[in-house]
């Protein structure tokens, strides 16, 4: 993810084991990485295609139209700020062993809920449970495999622990059709830009999943597609067990 200009990630949020193998869409201004811009984590920068559909970005992903219209510079210097600050603080792929330490308090965000105007929802006023909370998009493919497993394991668990689903930089239209396929039933709050959820977590890309405990310290970080077994690790480590 390209996030809006700020500064570098926040120390409270440290490293995490568990991230799923497969790396995280990175929304891009909307053409392939030029001389001097970082790559995503995991991620090769591809070459530019002349012939690239407008608003597409490498390997054929879609890419938000919103984020074509920042400088490239700008989103160059803070995509390597985020990769620094990853380096720096040793998050792993694909380790899939518990982290031995929290990672920090998860920062507050109050947002619209998706497709009821009026309605919002902020971290805060789940104080006391534990909660999951996963950025995604429509136009993410990974997300495309990863919200149907989330779905399922949501309904198969009884709804507990709660989830909340974040839909960085969308279109309403199209987030709530892809919800519906997916079979989602646990709540989706909106981030659009400038993606003020999205930045305050310093996402690296999407998806990215976050597991909270009851007073909403992170336990649990997953960056990529979360699996089954993670999912059920992370809600075990959010209820205070053994992951």
């Amino acid at each position: 993810m390209t996030p809006t200009p700020g500064g570098p990630p926040d120390p409270g949020t440290g490293p995490e084991q568990g991230a799923a193998t497969e790396p995280a869409a990175v929304p891009d201004p909307g053409t392939a990485p030029g001389p001097g811009t970082a790559p995503a984590p995991g991620t090769a920068p591809a070459p530019a295609s002349a012939d690239a559909p407008a608003g597409r970005g490498p390997a054929g992903r879609g890419w938000p139209g919103a984020l074509r219209r920042r400088p490239v510079a700008v989103t160059a210097a803070i995509a390597a700020a985020v990769i620094v600050g990853i380096a720096v603080t040793g998050v792993t792929v694909g380790s899939g062993s518990a982290a031995p330490h929290t990672l920090g308090r998860a920062k507050n965000f109050s947002l619209g809920v998706l497709g009821q105007p009026g309605r919002r929802i902020s971290l805060q006023s789940m104080a006391g449970r534990p909660v999951i909370v996963n950025f995604f998009a429509s136009w993410c493919a990974p997300c495309q495999r990863e919200t149907p497993l989330i779905a399922r394991f949501y309904r198969d668990s009884g709804g507990r622990p709660a989830i909340i689903g974040v839909d960085v930089n969308d279109s309403a239209s199209a987030a709530m059709k892809f919800i519906r396929k997916s079979g989602v039933t646990y709540p989706v709050v909106a981030d659009p830009a400038p993606m003020t959820a999205a930045v305050a977590y310093n996402l690296p890309g999407l998806p990215a999943t976050f597991f909270l405990n009851s007073r909403h310290i992170i336990v649990k970080r997953v960056y990529g597609p979360v699996t089954q077994a993670e999912l059920s690790s992370g809600a075990r480590l959010t209820a205070g067990r053994a992951g």
